[in-house]
């Protein structure tokens, strides 16, 4: 029997398909399922929002800055260059450049006041380098933020949707039993309580999934990002001289 067919002779039987009508036929155990499917929408939902729109400036800074950094290398500029990371906060590029050199006039400013003799075995190669990595794994995480929230919900907005499913089978069951294996009026109420369930929990699971995906493509576009920016300012220091 196909859906049509399915939900025809439910509204023969005198089952309500309306918003209104389906909720009051609803039992409590099927209510609290649905108000649960309906914060996760709206908690998926806002988390989307914020993802794209942190993403769309991040990207746009980003760019900015990028083009920014060309001169202030060529003119050795570094002062600059880091000052200029406050004005591009949103752009985790920036924040990493902003690190390496820190770092690295930070361990000049070393090397000149104490000697290379008095610093010992200090490698500002590999100083600034660390420090690059660092920021690189800070920005990641920063990146993925609420993203594990959306994974969870796109993995269990199924399986809550599910239960409402099966609560609704057991309702159908009872009111077979307790009209004696009547009609189908006495499954209707419990059949659509199935349906629903199931159609919201899909229809929470599978935005929050897509959405999920979409952004890891974009964090996994970010990273490329970032390890190059990172090797550009390492060879920089390279060519400035290793201390």
């Amino acid at each position: 029997m196909e859906f049509a067919e399915i939900t025809t002779l439910l509204a023969n039987a005198g089952t309500d398909f309306s918003l209104e009508g389906m909720w009051a036929q609803m039992g409590i155990l099927a209510k609290i399922v649905m108000i649960m499917l309906l914060l996760m929408f709206l908690l998926a939902l806002a988390l989307m929002f914020e993802r794209v729109r942190a993403y769309g400036r991040a990207k746009r800074q980003s760019i900015q800055y990028i083009m920014q950094l060309r001169n202030f290398l060529q003119e050795r500029k570094l002062e600059e260059a880091v000052a200029a990371v406050q004005h591009h906060g949103d752009s985790p590029l920036a924040k990493i450049v902003g690190a390496g050199l820190k770092e690295y006039l930070q361990g000049m400013e070393a090397l000149q006041e104490e000697g290379p003799e008095d610093v010992g075995d200090f490698d500002l190669v590999d100083a600034v380098n660390r420090r690059l990595e660092r920021a690189k794994e800070r920005e990641t995480h920063n990146l993925k933020r609420g993203l594990a929230t959306l994974a969870t919900i796109g993995s269990t907005a199924v399986f809550v949707g599910l239960f409402g499913t099966v609560v609704g089978v057991i309702n159908s069951f009872q009111g077979l039993s307790s009209d004696g294996g009547g009609g189908l009026s006495s499954v209707a109420g419990g059949i659509s309580e199935a349906l629903v369930a199931t159609a919201v929990g899909l229809s929470v699971a599978i935005p929050a999934v897509v959405a999920f995906n979409a952004f890891n493509t974009k964090i996994e576009d970010f990273q490329v990002d970032m390890n190059d920016v990172a090797s550009e300012i390492v060879d920089f220091v390279l060519k400035e001289g290793r201390y």
